[in-house]
């Protein structure tokens, strides 16, 4: 983009200089006429005086000033200075001589307090303005415009910066073809598509894939967020859309990038701002610029969002984002590979395996990854290391998944034992039910803000699971809870996360995934994304009843994963002190020292029934 001459900071006192020198001229003309307005005669005040007694004074005098102004009966005009004579007006009374007093002002002191004061009144507004208008960052009239960020094209960003993703490289790399070469498209006739659509979760590189086929078709990339258009004045989201489409026109072909267009994006006539809504005025106008421009101008609008369910439907159908492309989680080889391009420019350690983290991190997105090996550089540099190790990056990958220690914390004795017994029951019954995650590490070392953590890593990536599964995973997330009653005799508030995430879990079972027995394969979700206005008066989808039975299913699958947890602890008593001692002693166990304690081999779990 060609850059803007810079105004000169001086200009403006050059043009202030100008305008002074006006002034003074036109103070200078006002002055001298005044002077030659009226040729007066000059009378001694003796002289005067005795025209006064001779009855010579024609109309009537004007003393102002000290002088005194008048005619005499042969039609003369004449002044002359009194001074301060207090005898005059008993000289003029006398002799019947008409007169009036006038205030006594001066002429150029009232032309100084009056007007100058106006005049550095307008040259300070004048200088704000045009200090303003000069300021590219700052401009008081241009805030409807647009400001996108535009890379510079030296560091440009290609698909080689972007590890994983390749089902979605795929789809944009039809994109990166209609840029370098529009005319292969239209030879045959076909539309390249207007819009292109990210969506996928947080961190999964959205932007940067947009910012990646900018880089390979070489093209100018116009970058802006969803919440840049709108502001505190009505109708500037609306002018800021025109101003970064005009833009892009003139940058043809071009890139349009909208991240998080959810925010100017969502559905429409939903809320109880109404239709005259200041973002529904942006939405709007988005959607008539993306009307309003043809496929031949080169133009590709992109834009990401993790809330795809919310957007307006007339932003999603053909001819507008009619391409959407899913940026997923990535797979263990993707995480490899993202790793790989996350340490390029890092030095590691010999022991250093990619591929062992990377299959310890699953669910993890590419931001996730980025930040594991950006905390284990900083660990290593605290301990004064010139490379990366593994147990640098084995902390990192802990202290993102579990949090950070807080070993300051001060608990007692009789808390940590309370703490153990409840980790070490999760453990036991995570490693006795069949279809569960292996455990990666137990600690009793507050992290974040758990006090303690039984931390589960699955082997590989999984992507559905059975009602076995999730019925076990009950039972091992009460588990805690129930070897405290067992061992203590009394419940305590540790298990508040616990059965946070049980509650929510049998609710799905039973509401959206039809694993209830009771009511059978039918689905009662819920809106996940309420809009004030609309579904606040939406019929329930259920009777009371049916609430009822949901609410007690939910019940009775809780209450048949505790049965199940109670008798695998009760089973496994021994076990559990065992594990409890090692836990009190060392603080935090792995999953090679768990297994050596309670004696389970790496293909051997205790295939207990999940009920």
């Amino acid at each position: 983009m060609e850059k803007k001459p810079e105004v000169p900071r001086d200009s403006f006192l050059r043009g202030l200089a100008v305008w002074l020198m006006v002034g003074i001229l036109l103070f200078l003309v006002i002055k001298t006429a005044s002077n030659i307005s009226e040729n007066r005669k000059l009378l001694n005040y003796s002289d005067f005086i005795e025209e006064v007694t001779k009855g010579n004074i024609q109309g009537t005098l004007v003393i102002k000033n000290g002088y005194v102004y008048g005619s005499l009966r042969n039609g003369t005009k004449f002044q002359t200075y009194a001074g301060e004579d207090k005898d005059l007006i008993g000289i003029l009374r006398e002799n019947r001589v008409s007169f009036k007093v006038e205030p006594s002002s001066d002429f150029w002191a009232g032309l100084f307090i009056n007007i100058i004061p106006v005049i550095l009144i307008v040259a300070f507004f004048l200088f704000l303005i045009n200090r303003q208008a000069t300021s590219e960052s700052n401009r008081v009239f241009s805030f409807t415009r647009s400001r996108p960020t535009i890379p510079d094209s030296k560091n440009r960003i290609t698909f080689a910066d972007v590890a994983g993703s390749e089902e979605a490289k795929e789809e944009l790399k039809e994109i990166i073809e209609f840029l370098k070469d529009p005319k292969k498209f239209q030879r045959l006739g076909g539309k390249i598509p207007k819009g292109v659509l990210l969506i996928g979760p947080p961190g999964t590189g959205k932007t940067l894939l947009a910012k990646a086929v900018a880089g390979e078709a070489g093209v100018p990339f116009l970058g802006m967020s969803g919440s840049d258009f709108v502001e505190m004045f009505v109708g500037v989201g609306a002018a800021r859309v025109r101003d970064l489409f005009r833009q892009a026109k003139r940058m043809a072909p071009s890139i349009v990038f909208i991240d998080e267009i959810d925010a100017v994006g969502r559905q429409r006539f939903a809320g109880l701002g109404g239709g005259h809504d200041e973002r529904e005025q942006t939405l709007n106008q988005l959607l008539v610029e993306m009307d309003g421009f043809v496929t031949d101008q080169g133009i590709i609008v992109m834009a990401a969002t993790n809330r795809p369910d919310v957007l307006d439907p007339a932003l999603t159908r053909p001819g507008r984002f009619d391409r959407t492309v899913v940026v997923g989680l990535p797979d263990i080889r993707e995480r490899e590979a993202i790793l790989k391009v996350h340490t390029r420019n890092k030095p590691l350690a010999p022991s250093v395996d990619l591929s062992v983290i990377a299959r310890s991190t699953p669910g993890l997105s590419g931001a996730d990854l980025a930040n594991i090996a950006n905390e284990a550089a900083l660990l290593a540099a605290r301990k004064n290391k010139t490379q990366i190790e593994m147990e640098d990056f084995e902390a990192a990958k802990d202290k993102i998944l579990m949090g950070v220690e807080r070993r300051s914390l001060v608990i007692s004795e009789e808390e940590k034992r309370i703490i153990a017994y409840h980790e070490a029951g999760h453990t036991i019954v995570q490693l006795s039910l069949p279809e569960l995650h292996p455990v990666h590490k137990v600690t009793i070392i507050p992290h974040g803000q758990a006090l303690g953590i039984t931390h589960v890593l699955p082997e590989k990536d999984k992507f559905i699971e059975s009602d076995t599964y999730y019925k076990n995973t009950l039972a091992s997330l009460l588990a805690g809870r129930i070897t405290e009653k067992i061992v203590f005799g009394k419940m305590f508030t540790g298990s508040e996360n616990d059965l946070r995430i049980a509650t929510e879990i049998a609710r799905k079972m039973v509401c959206e995934w039809g694993m209830s027995e009771r009511l059978g394969p039918v689905s009662f979700k819920e809106h996940e994304a309420v809009f004030l206005g609309r579904d606040l008066v939406q019929q329930r989808n259920m009777s009371e009843a049916t609430s009822r039975e949901i609410d007690n299913e939910i019940k009775n699958i809780l209450e048949n994963a505790a049965k199940t947890a109670q008798r695998i602890i009760l089973e496994n008593r021994e076990k559990l002190d065992i594990l409890v001692k090692e836990l009190l002693e060392k603080e935090t166990l792995t999953s090679e020292e768990i297994k050596r304690i309670l004696g389970v081999n790496n293909e051997q779990q205790t295939q207990q029934p999940g009920n």
